[in-house]
């Protein structure tokens, strides 16, 4: 059963109509009810009720509690929060407490939303189905055979399923609008920058981007507009818009959209091609003008991306090492075999594919032949798709080249597992946002149509996914 929207839930808690502990309450039977499908890692019960007991008090005084007063949400656990641990789905983590707050967890808790629990998802978000994570698979909400996404998995599925009206995923190479697209939720990565990464555990740093998964662009419209913006404890975040988020245009007529080429050939399931396809024209028929687009280097994408992620993953990985936090082998006779045997047994085995690829990468002599090149390569990625935006307001195309897959069908060859990423890595190495809302079914299996907007133009790009979605009810 879906929630209300936000804005009206937070409402109903302002008004009186309804208490934030009866939401709670609500929310945290839900996540019990369902279980079977794997999407919690932790509940954070008692500090849950904590806030929800502080909310409906303010409520009681005459005071106002926030924009987001009472309402739930779940957090990926790569987030780190107050009132449980942060595993980020690995065994090298498990039992960290954070001494501090994500800045994205503070601010929707500054205006009265409360965190209910933690999402699965890969383990530090390495893969696409959270079959990656070191404690269990996530399973989609559609098809409990099939993989719900990743690595944001166990938040979208959460969505879907009703256990909350909105979860917080990452997406450092399409983690948010993966899972979106394979459990029919809606799925916003914002211009790099434009959310603080500050207390997200790190997976690659030039790509890593926070964002909501919910029901509906209006609710991510809602999220963003709490979250973003500056932020001293993240150098790299921008100015946030200085009109609301919120304020969408949702006008399509004169809309230039670019159908990308290059995501419409071969590698694309012609069901979903058929889907994506019927999306374009239906954005047609309601005003918006229709053009084709190529990106030439848009085939290197994934090669480029699988280049540089590991390289930073690398060096983000290493300050896990058994001595300040985290796992950490108690019977070492040294402080090397305590290192090594530390993270041998504290990472999964796509963590340490990762490690190995990054650092190979990185090294003496292969610097300039990977690293350097696939840096080349992004700048003239970032190059086309600004000539792009110069005759198109926004790109279009397939969030993921198929629907759902089974459990287990790619899990043991990395490259398949690598290939589901193919539509959604450019948006990150060019920093653009890019949304994934829900375009279709193919065999009951929902498809996403991806979006995508220039740099900084977040507004523009939640306003053509609202008219989108508006077009389908």
């Amino acid at each position: 059963m879906n929630w209300e929207s936000i804005s009206k839930l937070a409402d109903s808690v302002r008004n009186g109509k309804a208490s934030a502990r009866s939401l709670i309450d609500e929310a945290l039977k839900r996540i019990d009810a369902a279980d079977e499908y794997s999407a919690i890692i932790s509940k954070v019960t008692k500090r849950a009720h904590e806030r929800a007991e502080y909310i409906d008090e303010q409520v009681r005084a005459g005071k106002n509690p926030g924009r987001l007063a009472g309402v739930p949400f779940i957090a990926k656990d790569n987030f780190l929060t107050f009132g449980s641990e942060t595993t980020a789905a690995s065994n090298i983590l498990k039992g960290f407490e954070a001494p501090y707050q994500s800045t994205a967890i503070e601010k929707l808790e500054a205006e009265g939303a409360i965190l209910v629990a933690k999402a699965n998802l890969d383990a530090f978000a390495h893969g696409g189905s959270t079959e990656n994570s070191d404690f269990f698979t996530t399973l989609n909400p559609h098809d409990k055979s099939r993989v719900p996404g990743g690595s944001s998995g166990g938040s979208a599925a959460s969505v879907v399923l009703g256990l909350a009206p909105f979860a917080l995923g990452s997406d450092t190479g399409g983690s948010i609008r993966l899972p979106a697209s394979f459990v029919g939720a809606v799925g916003y990565k914002p211009t790099y920058g434009l959310v603080s990464r500050s207390g997200v555990v790190a997976m690659a740093s030039s790509l890593d981007c926070m964002g909501p998964l919910t029901n509906s662009v209006e609710d991510a419209a809602l999220v963003i507009d709490v979250i973003s913006g500056r932020d001293d404890l993240d150098s790299t975040t921008i100015e946030r818009d200085e009109t609301s988020y919120t304020n969408l245009d949702t006008n399509l007529r004169g809309k230039v959209v670019g159908v990308v080429k290059e995501y419409m050939t071969e590698g694309l399931d012609d069901s979903v091609r058929a889907v994506i396809t019927l999306a374009i024209n239906n954005l047609e028929t309601a005003g918006a003008v229709i053009k084709q687009v190529s990106l030439p280097s848009l085939p290197l994408a994934l090669a480029v991306y699988y280049i540089v992620c590991p390289a930073e993953v690398s060096s983000n990985l290493s300050r896990y090492d058994g001595q300040r936090y985290g796992y950490s082998y108690k019977d070492a006779e040294s402080l090397s075999e305590s290192y090594e045997q530390s993270r041998e047994k504290g990472f999964g085995a796509e963590a340490k594919r990762r490690i190995m690829i990054g650092t190979y990468v990185l090294s003496s002599g292969y610097y300039d032949a990977y690293y350097r090149k696939a840096q080349t390569v992004r700048t003239k990625l970032v190059n086309e798709f600004s000539t792009a935006f110069e005759k198109v307001d926004f790109l279009v195309g397939p969030t993921a080249p198929t629907i759902a897959f089974k459990i287990g069908e790619k899990a043991q060859d990395p490259l398949k597992m690598y290939l589901v990423d193919i539509m959604t890595v450019a948006a990150n190495l060019v920093g653009v946002p890019a949304i994934s809302v829900p375009a279709g079914h193919v065999d009951n299996l929902p498809v996403g149509l991806q979006l995508i907007a220039p740099q900084r133009q977040d507004r523009s790009l939640l306003g053509i996914a609202r008219a989108y979605e508006e077009l389908k009810v």
